[in-house]
């Protein structure tokens, strides 16, 4: 049974939307989003990335950043104005990119749901990620970000989203500058939609693990400093926008690797076709699962596993960026751990195949792999099974926008 809570949202005023929007904070570097907020006062991102108005030399994790987010954080409800709204609602959030769409609900979920695995997970987080996100909840007292949950569409719920948005004008409705469209509508009458997710057995986050993670940390050190608990208190839920699994979009995740670990690359693709079947001369995106295009020397290389390939029983290892790691990476590039490795790389979908080859072709890597992309299946599969699939599996597009919608704490 899944608990979803309304809130009462700090927002900004319909006028200042598109210029508070930000993206999220953790798929941009301090460099970018210095870039990102040029000319722009009222970018979030002078909350979730604090550093951009610090000397360059700073380091993300000083105790000054903190500070200074808060101070942003001030400033910005101040003189934007943020406005609290005076009654908690549930807000549909609409993403258009392209021809995909899709809506989700806005809400608190419960930090007990996430603890207990009613939310549940698919990737091992990091301490170091963890601390800077929690400290940044707690130097604002609020969730400023939401995570991005699914769940197994339902049609009962679909039909009461899509009764919402007959009866409802939008708050927001803007075109970011990367051309994704971005509505939200406030749902003051949601009593039967917080009664319809209780019948979701299961909520999975599709990406926000440090944010999850994060939060309830801030709940257990905000717990402690206060004199009583009845648990009905803010920060016991957490910022989260809810899409059914049948409207979300997966891209690949693909790999850069800047060097062969000595070999030449003439020996290299030899140890490479003792594990795979290679074909010369193929195009750039793979044509189905279980198969892996590699860019190398200048030319697109098709590999696919050989009959009777022996893999190990279990939801992740099924996953074409397990058998990559497994078959490739860890055993002829020597890439044993791809979360501290400096030699691997890794490259959104979004970017396209194009960006893989101008990497190599620069010299910033030596050669590349693209995947196909996993699927939301096996997201639920891989989280229901208890499993963890490997960093960076999977890229969600389009993204959700920081500083629309907060959740004070």
């Amino acid at each position: 049974m899944a608990v979803v809570r309304p809130f009462s949202a700090l927002r900004p005023p319909a006028g200042r939307a598109a210029q508070v929007a930000a993206v999220p904070y953790d798929v941009v570097n301090t460099e970018e989003a210095r870039a990102l907020v040029s000319g722009n006062p009222w970018s979030f991102l002078h909350v979730s990335r604090p550093e951009i108005d610090l000397p360059p030399d700073t380091n993300i994790y000083d105790d000054e950043v903190y500070s200074k987010a808060q101070s942003n954080f001030e400033q910005l409800t101040k003189e934007c104005p943020l406005v609290m709204e005076e009654m908690p609602s549930l807000y549909l959030y609409r993403l258009i990119m392209g021809d995909h769409e899709q809506i989700g609900v806005v809400a608190c979920c419960s930090v007990d749901d996430y603890d207990e695995n009613i939310i549940r997970k698919h990737e091992r987080t990091r301490r170091d990620k963890e601390d800077d996100r929690t400290r940044h909840m707690l130097a604002l007292h609020a969730q400023t970000g939401p995570v991005f949950l699914t769940y197994r569409a339902q049609a009962n719920i679909d039909a009461m989203i899509a009764e919402a948005l007959a009866h409802n004008p939008p708050l927001y409705d803007f075109v970011a500058s990367d051309d994704i469209r971005h509505t939200i509508w406030r749902v003051p009458t949601y009593d039967d939609l917080v009664e319809a997710f209780r019948d979701v057995p299961y909520l999975y986050i599709a990406d926000g693990h440090h944010r999850a993670a994060s939060a309830s940390r801030a709940r257990a050190a905000l717990k402690e400093q206060g004199f009583a608990f009845s648990g009905s208190e803010e920060y016991n839920f957490f910022l989260c926008v809810i899409f059914p699994d049948n409207q979300l979009q997966i891209l690949p995740y693909n790999r850069i690797v800047r060097d062969l670990k000595g070999l030449s690359k003439e020996d290299f693709l030899i140890r490479v076709r003792e594990s795979f079947t290679v074909m010369e001369d193929a195009g750039a995106t793979p044509p189905d699962r279980a198969h892996w295009n590699m860019f190398l020397d200048g030319r697109w290389y098709g590999l696919t596993l050989p009959p009777r390939t022996s893999i190990p029983e279990g939801a992740v290892a099924w996953l074409d960026v397990s058998i990559l790691q497994e078959h490739l990476l860890a055993p002829i590039l020597g890439i044993k751990d791809v979360r501290t490795d400096k030699r691997i790389d890794f490259v959104g979908g979004i970017r396209g195949p194009q960006e893989l080859e101008k990497l190599v072709n620069d010299g910033k890597a030596v050669v590349a792999f693209s995947l196909c992309p996993t699927t939301v299946d096996d997201l639920l599969r891989v989280s229901d099974a208890g499993e963890i699939m490997p960093p960076k599996s999977t890229w969600f597009e389009p993204k959700l926008r920081d500083g629309l919608l907060i959740h004070r704490i």
